[in-house]
């Protein structure tokens, strides 16, 4: 890879505020809505489980004290 190629690569632009905005903006547009759906499914699945995670471990620093 030529340092042209290199610079030209869209991951330095994506490394800016801008650059990122744009890119989270593309994949808004090329994404359908039931995906857009799975992937919110998906993170509130994930939050849940961090959730009950955070709790236990709350519990049992409770029982250790």
């Amino acid at each position: 890879m030529t340092k042209a190629e290199l610079y030209s690569h869209p991951g330095w632009e994506w490394c800016t505020f801008e650059g990122a905005r744009r890119q989270v903006l593309l994949l808004g547009q090329k994404t359908t809505f039931r995906e857009k759906l799975e992937w919110l499914e998906e993170a509130e699945n994930l939050t849940l489980q961090l959730r009950a995670a955070r709790e236990e471990a709350l519990k049992k620093s409770e029982v250790k004290l």
